[in-house]
């Protein structure tokens, strides 16, 4: 069951499948899938204007370049506002070095919102007042890849209190009472713990640093950590994250009360809060949108599997 559109808050994951260059030589542009974000975002403006907020991470990324890119706003017209500004960018880097803007190699290892992996969220806001500070997406971050966590989502936990008691049990120390606090961490925690355990099973086998690092973001279990982490919570959610590596998810509700639509070809892969969203931005037929089965995740790793 899902519930009626109404004003909740939207989020739109979106995973490129392919290299930029793929969809420069295709599309005319390395800026494809920003240009589709914007279009998944906007066409979920009913789902909250109280604010938006992107992420984008690059996979692959050489040690001592970023990978991570966030703007949020809570302007009046958000999206626009996130966009625009985003979009002045690349317009002052076109100007700088025109002769590198087509050259999408370049662009991803020299400019922020040049990644793979996208998510976006519109804010209905329930808590916190109009603040960016409670703007999604949330980031959680580490100097390992594979323990930074973004997450976003439309959820509404009932049981707060209870969430935060078992925080304070595995000995944090929160700094809110807010149930997006208790969530990022909950599934923070469980992330390190999951870093933890495959770090020691390498280590044992006398691997380097490095190599540990680079084989914890290949067999790193998402769904093992999304079920320690979801095992206590009551209330109404779908959740989409990214680990720093690569590897994303959503993740639906066990009554479905939260709505969550899917759409996977050779090129992309991209989950919504509507499905006439995915249909409209990428001229889809509607039955090849999959309604994301209640209780159930879909997760999108750092291979594109």
């Amino acid at each position: 069951m899902s519930d009626q559109i109404k004003h909740e808050c939207g989020i739109a994951l979106l995973r490129l499948l392919k290299p930029l260059s793929y969809y420069q030589q295709k599309y005319g542009t390395a800026l494809y899938g920003l240009n589709k974000m914007y279009l998944l975002m906007q066409k979920q403006v009913n789902r909250g204007q109280d604010g938006a907020g992107l992420v984008n991470i690059k996979i692959n990324t050489k040690p001592g370049y970023p990978y991570i890119s966030r703007r949020r706003s809570v302007e009046q017209n958000s999206i626009q506002d996130i966009f625009l500004k985003i979009s002045e960018s690349f317009k002052r880097i076109r100007d700088r070095y025109p002769n590198k803007f087509n050259n999408p190699e370049w662009m991803k290892q020299n400019c922020s919102f040049m990644g793979e992996l996208f998510l976006g969220h519109l804010r209905y806001g329930t808590y916190g007042g109009n603040n960016i500070a409670h703007c999604h997406p949330f980031l959680r971050q580490n100097n390992w890849k594979s323990r930074n966590l973004v997450l976003a989502g439309n959820f509404n936990m009932t049981n707060v209190e209870e969430l935060l008691g078992q925080l304070i049990d595995l000995g944090q120390h929160p700094k809110e009472r807010s149930d997006t606090v208790t969530i990022l961490e909950k599934i923070g925690h469980f992330t390190d713990e999951e870093n933890n355990i495959l770090y020691q099973k390498y280590k044992r086998d006398h691997k380097t640093n490095k190599e540990i690092s680079n084989l914890i973001e290949e067999n790193i279990d998402v769904a093992k950590i999304l079920v320690n982490s979801s095992k206590k919570w009551d209330g109404g959610y779908v959740l989409s994250g990214i680990l720093g590596h690569g590897d994303a998810f959503a993740l639906r509700d066990p009554h479905g009360i939260r709505p969550a639509y899917y759409y996977i070809d050779e090129e992309i892969a991209v989950v919504t809060s509507e499905r006439p969203v995915i249909q409209t931005a990428f001229n889809i037929n509607s039955q090849k949108i999959k309604e994301l089965p209640r209780g159930a995740a879909i997760i999108i790793k750092k291979n594109g599997q």
